[in-house]
């Protein structure tokens, strides 16, 4: 009985164990498949990667209202979707956070947000936080670049946006538009994964 104790112990461990080595490398890898998703836009109607039947892929950004690090990259996420949403990369934003936790990143809040600044592109709201964990993001903002193939939606970069989030005029390495250009050109993307730099999402 004792023995059988103890083994029931270490089986309760290592299953506790795997779970959480699940949870903490769960998410998209490099060239994996990303699942489509229906996510609610700030002008209430839902969008859908499949909805964009000519892009060529997607700058997906993890982003929202009250970071100070995703406030930081707005421009500069608005200047990635009017260069590259012509070329057929545009950027779809997703709030990943729970209103509950952070108010200021309520739906209603997100709308106001997008007037302000001109948004570009969709700002979707990952309402009940379905979508966030699949892609495996865990800052604002974090990106991820997919290109469109017969398999479906790859993930070829994931990570920031560039290596300089407090000064725009500053940055030496824009990772997202390296990625991208070499997906144009149909050549390997050199930086595939970086670390992503902003505020932790809120559940």
């Amino acid at each position: 009985m004792k023995v059988f104790k103890v083994f029931f112990s270490g089986l309760v461990l290592v299953i506790i164990s795997a779970f959480t080595v699940n949870e903490i490398t769960s998410g998209y890898e490099i060239n994996d498949i990303a699942t489509d998703f229906k996510l609610k836009n700030i002008d209430n109607k839902f969008v859908s990667l499949k909805d964009y039947k000519e892009a060529k892929g997607f700058i997906v950004v993890f982003t929202c209202n009250h970071c100070p690090y995703a406030v930081a990259y707005e421009d500069r996420i608005i200047a990635l979707d009017k260069k590259y949403k012509k070329l057929g990369y545009p950027v779809i934003a997703i709030n990943p956070n729970n209103p509950e936790v952070q108010e200021k990143d309520s739906f209603e809040l997100m709308k106001v947000r997008a007037k302000e600044k001109g948004f570009t592109f969709p700002y979707l709201f990952d309402e009940g936080q379905k979508i966030y964990p699949q892609y495996g993001a865990t800052k604002t903002p974090h990106v991820y670049i997919l290109e469109k193939t017969k398999q479906g939606n790859q993930v070829k970069y994931i990570g920031a946006i560039d290596d300089n989030h407090s000064d725009a005029s500053a940055v030496k390495v824009k990772y997202v538009e390296n990625a991208v250009d070499a997906l144009l050109e149909n050549k390997e993307v050199a930086v595939k994964m970086t670390k992503a730099i902003g505020c932790s999402i809120k559940g």
